[in-house]
């Protein structure tokens, strides 16, 4: 069920937006659940242009009785607006039907953070005496450091790395690029982990550039970084769930806390919008309200 315009849809997302593979699944399956729900409707050879209002209206109560979260009908519902949206900028519709339609409203869910006292216990946890322990003290001192995403960390390369200055250049969502500044402490267990430990592994074809390596030479992968995390936070019997992006959530909370702007935050997460950024606010005036709470004699 039209096949040629989701091909076409789907080679707009790469070529014009430069979105992921993965994104553009995501989107796809969007559009899937709507074709499903047509054919539920016994509609399967309606036209794209023939579907209105009514019907999206519909679409919508039906993934509401699937029993979905919010987040992920809102997902869903964003994913087919931006199929109509570009059906209607390729002009193959006239009015797009997707226009009025609301998307549930979300709960802002603050992000789990760690304090201080957290980040020191799990930094002081890794033992250095191997490849793979420099090798992960770095990448946690560079996930705290930086506020990396997960994809920004493992595709860091060396070509990136302005360590004299104490930045490093981050491709993230989109291929945008950004100038990040670098601690001192990561710069200290890259340089470690880079001349003691990844100059004697022999390193496969193809990934010569990039900074964090497994011990077989390949880019260190996605999943191998959840695993570190999850291992280090067992073995501190941390209460706290956490995973790498717990610590791009630390570094924010403990900049906004310390008083920085909050563009100069969004610019190093790499934020297209402000609001996105904000949420974390929200985060200092818990901060904020604990510490009356606990300093102020009359509270």
């Amino acid at each position: 069920m039209w096949e040629h315009e989701i091909i076409e849809y789907k080679n707009f997302l790469k070529l014009e937006r430069s979105l992921s593979d993965n994104s553009i699944s995501a989107y796809v399956n969007d559009i899937n659940k709507l074709t499903s729900f047509l054919k539920l409707e016994n509609k399967e050879s309606i036209q794209f242009s023939d579907i209105d209002s009514k019907i999206i209206q519909k679409f919508v109560e039906y993934i509401y009785n699937l029993g979905i979260s919010s987040y992920s009908q809102a997902r869903i519902i964003s994913g087919v607006k931006s199929f109509f949206n570009y059906l209607l900028i390729e002009e193959k519709i006239k009015l797009n039907p997707t226009q009025l339609i609301e998307s549930p409203k979300l709960d802002k869910k603050l992000p789990d953070t760690l304090n201080i006292d957290d980040i020191e216990n799990i930094l002081s946890s890794i033992e250095l005496n191997s490849f793979e322990g420099v090798r992960n003290r770095a990448i946690v001192e560079t996930l705290y450091s930086c506020g990396l995403r997960v994809s920004e960390l493992i595709n860091l390369s060396y070509q990136n790395l302005y360590l004299d200055i104490g930045f490093i250049k981050v491709i993230g969502k989109s291929s945008k690029e950004r100038l990040v500044p670098i601690g001192s402490s990561a710069i200290k267990y890259i340089t470690i982990y880079d001349k003691d430990y990844r100059k004697n592994i022999k390193v496969k074809a193809g990934n010569d550039g990039f900074l964090f390596l497994n011990r077989r030479g390949s880019k260190i992968s996605r999943n191998m970084i959840f695993i570190i995390i999850k291992k280090i936070a067992q073995k501190l019997n941390l209460e706290k769930k956490i995973s790498p992006h717990t610590f791009r959530h630390s570094f924010a909370t403990h900049m906004i806390e310390g008083g920085a702007d909050l563009r100069a935050v969004q610019e190093m997460l790499g934020h297209e919008s402000i609001t996105t950024t904000e949420i974390y606010t929200h985060l200092n005036k818990e901060y904020l309200r604990e510490v009356v709470k606990k300093y102020h004699p009359r509270s």
